[in-house]
């Protein structure tokens, strides 16, 4: 998953965006106001965490602008303004959750996979979709009793494709969850990545889960 921090303390940010690294997670960072809500308009993000005392633009003004641009990506304020009156206006504003500083890391990551399990509709943990079975949390993947073995990216790519099942999600959709600002599109880093998943589904479950779709896009099928 993609993640944007929108977060001034530079010291605070990388901190964040070390450890959401450490779970697995695609992290980018603004540390201006200004800088986060281009990104977050340009790019499509899973989650946004977004600080309310930014020294260009105040954080709420950014959330009500992404909001009214139809921007629905699921965002967390992650503040020191810990007053009910403060959370209460970030959450009219359109903010999915509300994280007051200091907090853990457990914490943050626990509601970001909440906010992202709600954004999609689904209410438990798990992704199952036929015999297939996948753990976010735990980063396991299992076609009925087999276990199909994904690399860290690779399991990325068949999460990203699994959560808008069974919607079709195009190549460029699964490069913006999946990958960093700095990844190179017209590499062919993603088509060696979507063919290793589409092998190691087709030998766990003996037919092919993966199939493209008028070479536009994929999707997941039973």
């Amino acid at each position: 998953m993609r993640i944007l921090i929108i977060e001034d303390n530079r010291e605070l940010a990388l901190s964040v965006q070390k450890g959401l690294e450490r779970e697995k997670f695609v992290v980018d960072l603004a540390f201006s106001g200004l800088e986060g809500e281009e990104k977050a308009y340009v790019n499509r993000y899973d989650a946004i965490l977004l600080d309310l005392n930014l020294p260009d633009k105040d954080g709420l003004s950014i959330l009500n602008f992404l909001r009214e641009s139809g921007i629905d990506s699921p965002i967390i304020i992650i503040t020191a303004r810990d007053e009910i009156e403060e959370r209460a206006k970030g959450l009219d504003f359109g903010a999915d959750d509300y994280l007051v500083k200091p907090f853990e890391l457990l914490e943050l990551v626990a509601r970001i996979r909440a906010v992202v399990r709600r954004f999609h509709g689904r209410t438990s943990p798990h992704i199952k979709i036929g015999l297939l079975t996948i753990d976010p949390v735990k980063r396991f993947v299992c076609y009925g009793n087999s276990e199909v073995a994904l690399k860290p990216k690779e399991f990325d790519i068949l999460l990203c494709i699994a959560q808008k099942h069974p919607a079709v999600v195009s190549t460029e959709e699964i490069a913006e969850h999946v990958y960093d600002e700095n990844f190179d599109p017209f590499s062919s880093v993603l088509r060696v990545h979507l063919a290793r998943v589409k092998k190691q589904l087709v030998q766990a479950s003996g037919k092919e889960l993966l199939k493209t779709i008028r070479a536009k896009g994929y999707q997941l099928c039973e």
